[in-house]
């Protein structure tokens, strides 16, 4: 059986005193698992990956073996070509980093690819990092694809491996069977070890899930803070939040149709809010019965904007 420890390297100019200060602390820091993978709507996953990279001064902690884990066919990665040779090639990453926030805050990002093999062994991994490091508190944040306007404020689901952990936030009561990620599993695991970890998913417009989607990002991110206590400077986003929102008015507006299905969106999503306001949307979904048929027709709208050379929202 495959070592987990052999599926990672060590920079233990970094480890090793993260280790002693972890063993040294009643509670160690938090750690953001952001791995790139099945179903980010709206790509909110990348975006907070990318800028807790940006914003945090990162150090290497662990580099784990993309060509174990990462299916090359699934997951093509880039070489550049300029004049009459290859110039650059950037292979897949899946690392583990130290980052710090806005006040100096030490913490932890899993951020990457999501492995395509050895989900086991992976997770197998992850969690022993998570044991060394004495980690306190593990939270995943992702975009899902849900029959509301962009035009009202991103929701999100958060779930965590107990009672209590996250009380002040709406907690969506039912069951269901969905694609299982890493991040999920991880945090399932954590769970049977009886160790905190939370997840967070983003409500995101159908009609943007494949758009770079930075306001449902910054609602991830605005709760990884109030669940963790870090100032990760998400103001820093709100000039891309801001061009995102304008370029989807800029393309609705170029189309009666398209602003009457945003409408009635708004309308089916103020309606439903006043009835239950303190219902999650998903565990209704149902009572907007046009939502699919309203994404597809945007879609077909952003489509055909493609093809005539004015732009799209991805």
């Amino acid at each position: 059986m495959l070592d987990p420890r052999d599926l990672y390297e060590l920079n233990l100019d970094v480890a090793d005193p993260l280790r002693e200060s972890g063993e040294a602390a009643t509670a160690g820091p938090a750690l953001v698992v952001a791995l790139r993978g099945y179903g980010d709507a709206g790509h909110v996953t990348e975006i907070s990956a990318q800028h807790i990279i940006a914003t945090g001064e990162p150090r290497r902690v662990a580099t784990f073996d993309h060509d174990r884990l990462v299916d090359y066919q699934a997951k093509r990665p880039t070489l550049t070509f300029e004049s009459a040779r290859w110039v650059d090639y950037q292979p897949p990453l899946i690392a583990l980093d130290l980052v710090t926030d806005a006040e100096g805050t030490p913490y932890l990002i899993l951020h990457g690819y999501e492995p395509d093999r050895y989900w086991d062994g992976f997770i197998a991994a992850v969690i022993g990092l998570i044991t060394d490091f004495n980690i306190s508190l593990v939270v995943n944040l992702h975009g899902i694809p849900m029959g509301v306007p962009h035009t009202r404020p991103a929701g999100a689901i958060v779930h965590a491996t107990r009672d209590g952990l996250v009380e002040d936030e709406k907690i969506w009561n039912g069951s269901m069977q969905v694609p299982a990620t890493v991040a999920n599993l991880i945090q399932y695991r954590l769970g049977q070890y009886e160790r905190d970890a939370i997840g967070i998913a983003v409500h995101v417009p159908h009609y943007l899930a494949q758009s770079q989607y930075t306001p449902a990002a910054i609602t991830g991110l605005t709760k990884v803070e109030a669940l963790t206590g870090l100032d990760l400077a998400v103001g820093e986003l709100a000039g891309a939040a801001e061009e995102a929102l304008a370029e989807v008015e800029r393309q609705a507006g170029k189309s009666q149709d398209i602003s009457e299905m945003i409408s009635a969106m708004e309308n089916q999503y103020d309606a439903f809010m006043a009835a239950h306001p303190e219902e999650s949307l998903l565990a209704h979904v149902n009572r907007i019965p046009t939502a699919d048929e309203l994404a597809a027709e945007f879609e077909e709208f952003l489509s055909q904007q493609r093809e005539s050379g004015n732009g799209d929202l991805s």
